[in-house]
């Protein structure tokens, strides 16, 4: 069966044959996603592991390159990444494609193992953009449709379900774009320290943060961090930071139905006035729009 055939068979096993968007399942860390009709261009926020898409085509405009991807390739994100995203679904089918997270725990696990191994997978240009497109091989393919497959049945999600979740992220750590995930566990490089400062910027998105902060967060200078940060990113820190709270206030009006004033205030705005400026230049549609 295609990897395509595999995941309709879990939806249907898992009872997610109308879903809309992505839900966890039964193996912490994998979730499924499906779209009957895709979207338009239009800005996400990529969390950070493995995307593969087993039907239909996504296009990704990141920075001055689109990335398009479909069931050929996997998207490794080492970073969150802000992005505009346009979902294709083709020959009247839905989009279908599973995204892995990746434990700190588990990815310095299997670094620690290939170093023991003395294998590295390090990138020798300066820009390390965050998020790479990965050509699927039959290595990668299989373990992917091997986790489908364990997906509909309970005692193969207890017992295989984190081996795995193992397999697959070793896969990408050694392939020509591992080096994303691969740098994140070098805590002294600049990669990792660009991540810990995103990780503050996702967790206190509400707050007032600045440069200065998050350079310290990094430990760098000012000046290599904002260079740093571009590199990994493709954004300057503070275009980040407005693009994560956007995001975020978008989540607050669509899925938890806040009111826009509330949202605002939830992601760091105190004038609402400028919340509704930035909003509508950013998503191309009004606050009070994305509640209908």
């Amino acid at each position: 069966m295609t990897l395509a055939e595999l995941m309709q068979q879990y939806a249907i096993k898992a009872k997610m044959n109308d879903l809309e968007g992505i839900r966890e399942t039964a193996i912490e860390g994998v979730w499924f996603y499906r779209s009957s009709q895709g979207n338009r261009r239009q800005p996400f926020v990529y969390q950070s592991g493995i995307i593969v898409l087993g039907q239909g085509n996504k296009n990704i405009h990141i920075g001055q390159t689109p990335v398009r991807y479909g069931p050929d390739d996997y998207l490794v994100v080492g970073v969150p990444m802000p992005l505009e995203c346009e979902a294709i679904a083709t020959n009247n089918e839905p989009l279908l494609g599973i995204s892995i997270d990746i434990s700190p725990a588990l990815l310095h696990k299997l670094v620690k193992k290939l170093e023991a191994s003395r294998y590295k997978n390090v990138c020798e240009e300066a820009s390390q953009c965050g998020l790479k497109s990965v050509k699927m091989n039959d290595a990668m393919l299989d373990a992917c449709k091997r986790l489908m497959i364990a997906l509909c049945n309970e005692l193969d999600v207890v017992m295989l379900g984190e081996l795995l979740l193992e397999e697959i992220v070793y896969r990408a750590l050694v392939s020509d774009s591992g080096h994303v995930l691969f740098e994140l566990a070098y805590q002294e490089g600049a990669y990792a320290r660009v991540a810990k400062a995103l990780n503050r910027v996702h967790q206190e998105y509400h707050e007032q943060l600045n440069v200065q902060e998050l350079a310290e967060e990094a430990n760098m200078s000012i000046s290599a961090f904002h260079q740093a940060f571009r590199n990994v990113t493709l954004e300057s820190p503070l275009q980040y930071i407005k693009k994560v709270r956007l995001n975020k206030a978008r989540e607050l009006i669509q899925i938890e139905g806040r009111r826009v004033n509330d949202a605002a205030r939830l992601v760091g705005y105190s004038s609402p006035s400028q919340f509704s400026r930035e909003y509508k230049r950013h998503f191309n549609e009004t606050p009070r729009a994305a509640k209908l």
